[in-house]
C-alpha cells in the first residue's frame, strides 16, 4: 500500500483526509508542521504531502531522499517553500494543487476590502472602547459608486471581481497577458488602475526578483488619497514598510492583509505580544490597527477549499502511480 506522510494536518481536517481517501492510501497524519526536528516521522513512507506553512529546505529534502522518498507534493498552489535545487539534485518530483475553490480567498479579500471601505474596523474598535460618536472619518462612499482594481485577474482575482461586480462596482484589472474572454473585468494598464481605484486587491504570485515589492511607495503615491489596499497573495509582493507609513500619514485609508513577511516564523504561533514578532516591519505595520487588518493566512481555510485541496492532492498521487506523472507536475 502506498504510504503518504501528511504534515500540518489540523484537527478539523483529519476527518476530511480520512473521508476523501477513495484510493485507500496508507495515511500518516501529522499535526505539526514539517521541520528538521520531525522529518523522521516520514521515514518508511513513499511520499510526503505538505502545506504552504511547512519547511522544505535543502536539509529536509536531503533527509527525505535518505528515507527513499521521491515524491514531495504540496496541497496548495504556491511552491516557494520548496528548495527546487535540492529537489532536482536528488531527482525528486513535486506536484501542487491549483484550482481549489477560488471563492475561499476571493471572499476573504472582498470582506477585508469592504470592512475597510466602510470604516467598519475603526468604528467597531471605537464602540468597544465605549465611543459611540458618529465620527467624520466614518463618512463613506457606496460600493456601487466605487472602482475596484484587481492586480492579477486569474481564477482568484476574477472570483473577487465578480463579487464586486454583483454589487454594481466598476472593476478594473491589470494582467501581463489579459484574457479576452474574461468579461468580469475591464483590463487596463497599472498606472490607470492605481489612479482610478478606490480598492486595490492583490492576486499575483511572489516571484523573487520579479514581483517583490510590486506595490511600493511609488505605486502608493499614484493611488487616490484614502484608497484601500488588500493583499491575499504573498507578503513580499507589497512593501509593508511603505504601506505602514502611508496608513499612518493618511495616504492610504487602510490595508487588509492575510499574508506577512517571514510567515514561517509567525503564522500558526501564539506570541505574548506584538513586541515578540520576529520581523520589525510586520510589527510596525500591525501597530496601525484598526486601519490595518491582519488575518493569519486563513483565506484558503474553508471546508470546500480544503476538500478540493485534498482531492486534487490524492488525484496527483493516483495519476503518478498509474502514469508516472501527477496531474499537476511542477517544474522549476
Amino acid at each position: 500500500m502506498f504510504k503518504i506522510t501528511i504534515y500540518s494536518v489540523r484537527k478539523v481536517e483529519r476527518p476530511l483526509f480520512e473521508k476523501l481517501n477513495k484510493y485507500d492510501f496508507d495515511l500518516n497524519l501529522v499535526s505539526e508542521r514539517l521541520t528538521i526536528d520531525n522529518v523522521d516521522k516520514a521515514e518508511g513512507s513513499d511520499a510526503v504531502l505538505i502545506s504552504g506553512f511547512d519547511d522544505c529546505d535543502g536539509e529536509i529534502i536531503k533527509k527525505l531522499h535518505e528515507f527513499g522518498i521521491n515524491y514531495v507534493y504540496t496541497r496548495v498552489v504556491g511552491v516557494d517553500n520548496i528548495d527546487f535545487t535540492a529537489i532536482d539534485g536528488y531527482g525528486m518530483q513535486v506536484a501542487n494543487a491549483p484550482g481549489y475553490s477560488p471563492r475561499a480567498v476571493a471572499e476573504l479579500a472582498f470582506i477585508l476590502g469592504m470592512t475597510l471601505f466602510r470604516h467598519v474596523s475603526p468604528a467597531t474598535y471605537n464602540t468597544h472602547m465605549a465611543n459611540f460618536a458618529l465620527l467624520p472619518s466614518y463618512f463613506a462612499n457606496e460600493i456601487h459608486n466605487a472602482t475596484i482594481g484587481i492586480v492579477g485577474a486569474g481564477t482568484l482575482g476574477t472570483a473577487e471581481a465578480k463579487l464586486y461586480g454583483a454589487l454594481g462596482a466598476k472593476v478594473l484589472a491589470y494582467q501581463r497577458h489579459p484574457d479576452p474572454e474574461n468579461k468580469a473585468v475591464e483590463f487596463t494598464d497599472m498606472d490607470t488602475l492605481l489612479k482610478e481605484s478606490d480598492i486595490v486587491s492583490m492576486h499575483i504570485p511572489y516571484i523573487p526578483g520579479k514581483t517583490g515589492n510590486f506595490i511600493g511607495k511609488e505605486e502608493i503615491d499614484k493611488m487616490k488619497d484614502g484608497a484601500i489596499l488588500v493583499n491575499t497573495a504573498r507578503g513580499p509582493v507589497v512593501d509593508n514598510q511603505a504601506v505602514s507609513y502611508a496608513v499612518r500619514n493618511f495616504k492610504l485609508g487602510g490595508y487588509g492583509t492575510d499574508v506577512l513577511l517571514d510567515e514561517d516564523k509567525i503564522m500558526g504561533k501564539q506570541f505574548d505580544s506584538l513586541d515578540d514578532l520576529p520581523n520589525d516591519i510586520d510589527k510596525d505595520l500591525m501597530l496601525n490597527y484598526p486601519n490595518v487588518i491582519v488575518t493569519p493566512h486563513m483565506g484558503f481555510y474553508t471546508e470546500k477549499a480544503v476538500e478540493d485541496m485534498i482531492n486534487i492532492s490524492f488525484e496527483n498521487f493516483d495519476s503518478m502511480l498509474k502514469t508516472g506523472k501527477p496531474t499537476h507536475l511542477v517544474n522549476k
